[in-house]
C-alpha cells in the first residue's frame, strides 16, 4: 500500500506498508520499529504483538510523545489493561489500530507537527491471544 508519492517535509514518513516490510526514506524494514519526526528505532525488541508487555515501553517514553499509534500488524488488536495504564499514568494519549492506518495516520499528525510516536508492527507479525 503506497501512501505518498513525495516527501512531505523534512521530518520522516512512511512511503509504503505491504507484506515485505514498512518502508521509510527509501529503507523497508521487516521488523518492529519506533519512528517519530525525527527519529527512527529499529531495534525495539517485541517482535510481535503477541510479544508486547510493559518492559518494552520504556523506550517508547524516552521519546515523550504526547501520543502513540500502535500498529498492531495486519489486523487490529488491543493491548492489555496493564499495558494501557502505563500510558494513562503518564498522560500519554495511545491508539491502538492495523499497522497500515497507524502509518497513514502517522503521516498527517507528523505532518502537522504533532509529537507522535509509531510503534508499528510488520504486516507478517504473528498474534497469538
Amino acid at each position: 500500500m503506497d501512501l505518498s508519492f513525495q516527501a512531505p517535509g523534512e521530518h520522516h514518513y512512511v512511503h509504503s506498508i505491504n507484506e515485505q516490510g514498512i518502508c521509510i526514506a527509501g529503507q523497508s524494514y521487516s521488523q518492529s520499529l519506533l519512528l517519530t519526526a525525527d527519529q527512527l528505532i529499529t531495534d525495539w525488541p517485541p517482535q510481535s504483538f503477541s510479544e508486547l508487555n510493559t518492559e518494552f515501553l520504556q523506550a517508547i517514553f524516552q521519546l515523550q510523545p504526547d501520543l502513540v499509534l500502535l500498529g498492531t500488524g495486519s489486523r487490529q488488536h488491543f493491548p492489555s489493561a496493564s499495558i494501557m495504564m502505563e500510558f494513562y499514568q503518564r498522560g500519554i494519549g495511545i491508539e491502538a489500530m492495523s499497522s497500515p492506518a497507524a502509518c497513514r495516520t502517522f503521516n498527517v499528525l507528523v505532518a502537522e507537527s504533532r509529537r507522535v510516536v509509531a510503534a508499528l508492527f510488520p504486516l507478517q507479525s504473528a498474534v497469538h491471544n
